[in-house]
């Protein structure tokens, strides 16, 4: 895809977002502008369904403000709180885990580093970069599975994998788009693009599509 394409998409895509429904964490990370809020919220996101996990997070910020809150909090009371996020009695060990490395190493602080997020319990590429565009408003690309599968569909990557897919973005999408990436995907993702039986013919970027282009040959 080229540059000039690659721009009219994101354009397009951004018109169009408000007209979905938006990531839970993003929507979270947007309200509070809080790392320690959007990096909880993504690490109990995994294999969880959006409506729970935002049901799950409004509870947790409400009653969680720090990492010391959730050493504070005994183990039970913490599963009840996350629950019924997908295994919450993992993730609430995980939390602990995260709380103390937090307070030990960054005094309490969520660090703004790849690096160093990476080396938090847990953490990955994924959830490193959400917290560096959303938690600290910083140029990061996060790749999930939709913007993984998307960038592919639509031609403007050819790759393997998501770390892959994160490289080769970065070296053809504009640094002002790397923020708002993910989450126009994702909303893209869940609404039109989706993994089996796209919506191509609702999508307002299928003149733009490699995919769609091939399916009308």
């Amino acid at each position: 895809m080229r540059k000039e394409e690659i721009h009219k998409l994101v354009e397009i895509l951004k018109e169009e977002f408000p007209k979905w429904k938006a990531p839970i964490v993003s929507l979270l990370a947007y309200k509070t502008k809080s790392p320690f809020c959007t990096l909880v919220c993504a690490l109990l996101s995994t294999r969880t369904r959006d409506e729970t996990t935002a049901q799950v997070c409004e509870k947790f910020t409400q009653k969680v403000k720090s990492p010391q809150d959730i050493l504070n909090m005994p183990l039970e009371e913490l599963e009840r709180l996350i629950y019924p996020v997908g295994f919450y009695r993992n993730k609430a060990r995980q939390l602990k885990e995260l709380a103390r490395q937090l307070i030990d190493n960054y005094s309490g602080k969520v660090p703004d580093s790849l690096e160093e997020l990476l080396k938090l319990k847990g953490v990955g590429r994924k959830v490193a970069n959400l917290v560096l565009a959303e938690g600290y408003q910083r140029p990061a690309i996060c790749v999930d599975t939709h913007v993984h599968r998307i960038s592919n569909r639509l031609g403007i990557v050819k790759t393997k994998d998501p770390y892959q897919t994160e490289i080769e973005l970065m070296k053809v999408l504009p640094v002002e788009y790397w923020r708002d990436f993910n989450k126009l995907l994702v909303a893209f993702g869940q609404t039109i693009c989706k993994p089996t039986k796209p919506k191509c013919e609702e999508c307002p970027v299928r003149d733009l599509c490699e995919y769609y282009k091939s399916k009308s040959l």
